[in-house]
């Protein structure tokens, strides 16, 4: 039982892949604190987007979404802009794709 779970564990984290796609850029900051909060609130109010915070000396920037086209990322910006008036941005990036659930690789 155990050793299949193992298995599975393998075969998933192998099927995830990455390719150009975009992101939502939603803070670039140098107040780590800040870029914290705002993860947080992302995963509150966007559970589905994941999160990832980058540093960039000296900049910790925020992005979410692993979108595969423009199009996809286009609904959130709105919403995302309610919580982050100033500098979200849809920006091209390297994405994680993960088979499993999209289901469409």
């Amino acid at each position: 039982e155990k050793k299949q779970i193992q298995i599975n564990e393998l075969t998933t984290r192998d099927a995830r892949r990455y390719v150009q796609g975009f992101r939502i850029l939603v803070i670039s900051t140098n107040d780590r604190n800040k870029a914290t909060t705002a993860k947080t609130k992302i995963y509150q109010e966007f559970p589905e987007l994941k999160a990832y915070l980058m540093y960039q000396s000296p900049y910790i920037k925020l992005k979410v979404g692993d979108f595969k086209t423009r199009e996809e990322a286009e609904p959130y910006i709105t919403d995302i802009q309610r919580f982050f008036p100033t500098g979200v941005y849809i920006i091209r990036d390297v994405i994680e794709v993960n088979p499993d659930k999209s289901g469409s690789l």
